[in-house]
């Protein structure tokens, strides 16, 4: 990545741009503006660009104003503009972590080429933001965080809101956020804004570096003024390279593909974020090779495709999770290898297996003791393909016969005999499958759908599948779908919630409501935590404390179902609200919200799945420990499965 300013930029830039916030400039090449009105000016005009194309960096900033923010940040926005055609726009958030959400939304969906800012006051506010970050940092995506902290300057001490840690008067609830940020910087003078602002940007734009960027700023010092060099508000480009893999890797790699009978890419997020679908496709085309896809990664390439086999891992499809069990070269394009993916280490199971890793950060393509191809995922597939045979014929009959037969399984999933019964959670995502295009764009991030969608759904665009399955955070789906709306605008944008996710933040919808961002929010209602539940009955929990329930006699929640609306609720925060009773009701639902332009949910309670229409089961393991000593029968049984599934366990070396 390499950054250009000053100059040929400016001289190439828009006046409009360049013209904006000249009041206040002063004499002898600076200008006087507070710290805070400096910062907005810089990130304002701040870009990326990639293949020619250029982007603002920094998009908009969301904010919630208390006493650590808002005379300095705060009062910056109002100085840039108002409105969304203002310097810097700015959102109203309702919850500090949602806001986060949102941006990181808007940054997946914009291929990390462009992202959101977040402002916050003091205390819980800032703390507020450490969820959000982590889940940021944990898939590669960036935003940028601006929480006020207390004084520099200690004019009483304490302050409202400072936290008093004995041993370090320098500390406060923003070093929080030191181990979920990928830079962290306290703005403690003026002039020490410049070098911080700089790599704060450096690392947002940095595709292997990137994640939450934390720049805490003392009330005092947002507001204090200083005489700013007018080269810092220069715009400044940041051009995204994609970086080539070493000659001697690459050579090697070609080697592990001409020797392999049984080669298996499995596609990460890294493919998307690169817009590296159209090399995986040729990739895929010109060798044969089956494509498996991570969470992140699903849509890389479009279920029809002939190479494409689904999901993989401990939520995957059959036929790419038996592919893993015998495939002598997997080749992981943008992956993390996150425990999902390996099924903890019991996947891939050929003797002989190896692996080769493109990715763009080398802390990832150093993992699974792999090959190791460092560079632009896109740069990379379309120099491996230029020379990569093709695997026998036999292979792609293979896997083309077993694809066939997951499909059926799939379709067997949606298929809903009686529309006039209550609707499961298959043939709800069934309905839905049956009303969308490629245009559509589906998120999820916690509860029992993301292993649904992971085995069931059918993706027809790069960015239509949207799961967050890195921090699996519940409350995620509704900011981020306002997020992602505003990076695709005029595109359906759909949340599908269950009702434990609901209830942990509904706030954004009050959100959408106000910018009139017409999202469709899709709410599940089976009285609790569905997912951990069903993992609590095969591990021995016996799914204590997962219902939402009244409690019986006995003092368990096992009583009848809480009264709780949250239809209502939604309604009450200002979103259009469908009550849907049967399939049928379902599918007039969906299709009367996808066509809404005013933000829409469609509330459904889902029925138990039997047989027939419930989802296959999980195709690979995933390890949650079983307590190794028990009295009671369900936890001994586990524990024996427990330790049947880990002694399959291989630690790639």
């Amino acid at each position: 990545m390499t950054t250009e300013s000053a100059g040929t930029a400016a001289a190439t830039g828009s006046a409009e741009v360049r013209a904006r916030g000249r009041a206040g400039a002063g004499t002898g090449g600076t200008r006087r503006l507070t710290v805070a009105q400096a910062l907005i000016m810089f990130l304002s005009r701040q870009y990326t660009e990639r293949d020619g194309r250029r982007r603002r960096l920094i998009g908009a900033t969301w904010g919630i104003f208390g006493h650590g923010n808002v005379a300095g940040i705060g009062q910056a926005l109002l100085e840039s503009g108002t409105g969304r055609d203002a310097a810097m726009p700015y959102y109203q958030g309702r919850n500090e972590q949602a806001m986060v959400h949102a941006a990181v939304g808007y940054a997946r969906q914009s291929r990390r080429l462009s992202a959101h800012a977040v402002t916050t006051s003091i205390g819980p506010g800032a703390t507020n933001l450490v969820t959000g970050a982590a889940l940021a940092t944990v898939n590669r995506l960036p935003v940028l965080l601006l929480p006020g902290d207390t004084f520099a300057t200690r004019p009483a001490d304490p302050v409202l809101q400072q936290l008093e840690v004995p041993y370090a008067g320098d500390v406060s609830v923003n070093d929080t956020l030191r181990p979920v940020s990928r830079y962290f910087d306290r703005i403690t003078r003026p002039e020490a804004l410049i070098p911080a602002a700089l790599q704060a940007v450096r690392t947002l734009a940095d595709p292997a570096d990137t994640g939450a960027v934390t720049l805490a700023l003392p009330q005092d010092v947002q507001a204090e003024a200083y005489d700013w060099p007018e080269e810092f508000f220069a715009e400044r480009i940041w051009r995204v390279a994609r970086p080539r893999p070493d000659t001697d890797a690459l050579a090697a790699a070609r080697r592990a593909l001409a020797t392999a009978r049984r080669p298996l890419v499995v596609a990460g997020g890294g493919v998307h974020h690169s817009e590296a679908e159209d090399a995986l496709r040729a990739f895929a085309e010109r060798t044969g090779v089956p494509v498996a896809s991570t969470q992140a990664g699903k849509g890389s390439l479009p279920y029809d495709h002939p190479a494409d086999v689904g999901g993989i891992g401990h939520t995957g499809t059959a036929t790419a999770d038996e592919l893993a069990r015998t495939a002598d070269l997997v080749i992981g394009v943008g992956t993390r290898w996150s425990d999902f993916t390996t099924a903890s280490g019991t996947l891939f199971q050929n003797p002989d297996v190896r692996f080769l890793n493109v990715n763009i950060t080398p802390f990832d393509a150093h993992k699974m003791a792999g090959l190791s191809l460092v560079g632009d995922a896109r740069a990379v597939l379309t120099e491996l393909a230029d020379a990569a045979p093709a695997v026998p014929p036999a292979y792609p009959a293979e896997y083309g016969a077993a694809k066939e037969r997951w499909e059926s399984r799939v379709s067997t999933a949606y298929a809903a005999a009686d529309p006039g019964a209550r609707p499961t959670q298959s043939q709800l995502l069934g309905a839905l499958d049956a009303l969308v295009t490629g245009e559509d764009i589906v998120i999820n991030a916690a509860g029992s759908l993301p292993g649904d969608l992971h085995k069931l759904w059918r993706a027809r665009s790069a960015d239509q599948y949207h799961v967050e399955y890195g921090y699996s955070c519940m409350g995620y789906e509704i900011p981020a779908a306002i997020g992602v709306a505003m990076a695709a605008p005029g595109r359906p944008v759909w949340a599908l919630v269950g009702d434990g996710t609901y209830l942990m933040n509904p706030t954004e919808i009050v959100t959408a409501v106000q910018e009139n961002i017409p999202v469709k929010v899709v709410i599940v209602q089976n009285h609790g935590y569905a997912s951990i539940g069903g993992l609590s009955a095969s591990v021995g929990g016996e799914r204590f404390g997962t219902a939402y329930r009244h409690r019986a006699p006995d003092g368990t929640y096992s009583g009848d179902p809480l009264p709780v609306d949250l239809a209502a609720n939604a309604a009450a925060l200002g979103l259009r609200v469908l009550r849907a009773g049967t399939v049928a009701e379902l599918r007039r639902a969906l299709a009367a919200a996808r066509a809404s332009d005013v933000p829409t949910g469609v509330y459904v309670e889902t029925a138990t799945p039997d047989t027939v229409s419930g989802p296959p089961p999980a195709q690979a393991w995933w390890d949650v420990p079983v307590a190794e000593t028990a009295t009671r029968s369900a936890a001994v049984g586990a524990r024996e499965e427990y330790e049947r599934q880990r002694a399959a366990r291989r630690r790639p070396l």
